[in-house]
């Protein structure tokens, strides 16, 4: 299917329903929500249901809808037709457990405690858009990678916060009642690591065709390595064409909000578990065939931590009070495609603890802001590696700059750091950053050059520096309020092996 970023632009052009006709909706329904709007509008009888299917581990570029030669993704081609495809979303975390813990609270990591971090728990304090569901008569489930990895009982929960577990969408879709609404969050562990080597050749992937990021050696290695990758993210699509057809057989599917994305960047150095676009921008599609206009491309930005005030004001429940995301309803309800809601200029972004492949065990704290234009990182502790400790007793798996998931990929960096053709982008993968990164993403669009010191960006470092830190201030960031910053102290629940591990505060 050619991508909907190019061979489609003309019927993308032309929506079933247009801004005027849209607009024309009686003003009966002036001031009401969007989600009273869109029931207006398309006659609709109850509640939608929610559809959300999230892959792991998977970069925004890597469909066939946003124009990857490799991998093919008609199943979330098909979404992004029916709908809205969204060109600047991105994860609240670039890690597994935090981002999760974003989406189904609807909050910025830095406001979850324990949960900004992989490998702990979701205190039952911080309520979720599917409790808030279930409780309003919503039947609630999932299917594998749900919140986690972690620990639930710490937190006080004996479920997990996606719902109840199911073999599959199929086995919970079987016995779904015809007069009750459903939530289902359709998981995946691809295409996490580790891959099956040489995969994605052997399927008659052509290892000419990727198109290599600019921070990765564009060699054989690598270009397989990511055709193993893009084979995962193509059974993950199955997965969902699977679950697409059989709401279409049994009639249920206009009237679900389906929504098709990733929790995070890939996992290939200077992406996954960094705030770089390769770690933190993800793909998403979303569509309600019975009341949002379809065959739009959105430019605004937005959070995956939106996702939980969209779903709760479509089922019409108020949303979760200390949330931080913002409903998406207005802009799937506006009709219109590019850039929507001027205010949707920005998204901000945090890391603490990953693994903790350092001394101690102890995370890598930061935050940035991401516009249009420029990408700006603040680091906290830029005496720390970022990548993890290369002393590998200080790294899960006892392996060097642990917090790079072992690859072919990285293996290479590694052994030949000494190449000029390698040398600087392995040192931007493993070596230490300032405490204060600017790219211009235009210019730099694979954010390579840091220009944080150059005369002519103070401007815009200053600016950026400014409203990040006024936003982190806003939503009760610690580390933006000089509070006690606990994310390095809070209890790992993985599998420690630094030989100094600590989780209290050292005198």
């Amino acid at each position: 299917m050619t991508g909907l970023l190019s061979g489609q632009r003309s019927r993308i052009a032309s929506p079933p329903c247009s801004r005027r006709s849209f607009l024309g909706i009686s003003t009966t329904f002036i001031g009401a929500t969007s989600a009273q709007r869109l029931s207006a509008q398309a006659g609709l009888k109850g509640r939608p249901n929610i559809l959300l299917c999230i892959s792991d581990d998977q970069s925004w570029l890597h469909t066939s809808a946003m124009g990857d030669p490799t991998v093919k993704t008609p199943a979330f081609d098909r979404v992004a037709a029916e709908g809205v495809l969204f060109t600047n979303a991105f994860c609240d975390a670039p890690s597994c457990g935090p981002s999760r813990s974003a989406i189904l609270t609807g909050q910025s990591i830095w406001r979850l405690e324990e949960a900004g971090n992989i490998h702990s728990t979701l205190p039952r304090k911080f309520p979720t858009y599917t409790e808030a569901l279930e409780e309003a008569g919503y039947r609630v489930g999932h299917t594998s990678k749900g919140w986690g990895p972690g620990r639930l009982e710490p937190g006080g929960r004996t479920r997990n916060p996606a719902g109840n577990t199911f073999e599959s969408f199929e086995a919970f879709h079987r016995d779904q009642p015809t007069d009750r609404p459903f939530c289902f969050w359709l998981g995946s562990s691809d295409p996490h690591r580790p891959y099956e080597l040489g995969s994605g050749a052997r399927s008659g992937m052509d290892p000419s065709a990727p198109l290599v990021p600019a921070h990765l050696p564009d060699i054989t290695v690598v270009r397989n390595d990511i055709l193993d990758y893009s084979l995962e993210i193509e059974r993950f699509d199955s997965q969902v064409g699977k679950a697409l057809a059989l709401l279409e057989q049994s009639e249920q599917l206009r009237n679900t909000i389906v929504v098709v994305t990733s929790d995070h960047g890939m996992p290939f150095p200077r992406a996954k578990a960094t705030l770089y676009d390769y770690g933190t921008r993800v793909p998403l599609a979303v569509c309600w065939p019975e009341a949002v206009a379809g065959g739009r491309i959105v430019h605004d930005f937005v959070s995956l931590s939106d996702l939980a005030p969209t779903f709760l004001e479509a089922a019409g429940h108020p949303s979760l009070e200390a949330s931080t995301g913002r409903s998406l309803l207005p802009v799937l309800a506006s009709g219109a495609g590019g850039r929507v809601d001027p205010s949707r200029d920005a998204v901000y972004i945090a890391m603490e603890r990953h693994d903790g492949c350092r001394r101690d065990g102890k995370g890598y704290p930061c935050r940035a802001i991401r516009t249009e234009t420029h990408l700006y990182i603040r680091n906290f502790e830029p005496t720390r590696w970022p990548s993890g400790s290369p002393d590998p007793k200080d790294c899960a798996r006892n392996i060097p700059y642990g917090e790079v998931a072992p690859s072919p990929t990285k293996t290479f960096m590694m052994a030949n750091r000494d190449d000029p053709s390698v040398d600087r982008l392995a040192e931007l993968a493993f070596g230490t950053r300032p405490a204060h990164e600017l790219f211009d993403v235009h210019e730099d669009p694979g954010q390579l050059r840091n220009i944080a010191a150059d005369a002519g960006a103070a401007d815009i470092l200053r600016e950026l520096n400014d409203r990040l830190m006024a936003y982190l201030a806003d939503t009760e960031d610690p580390r933006a309020l000089g509070e006690p910053a606990m994310w390095d102290h809070y209890p790992y629940y993985g599998r420690k092996v630094n030989s100094d591990w600590s989780v209290a505060p050292k005198p």
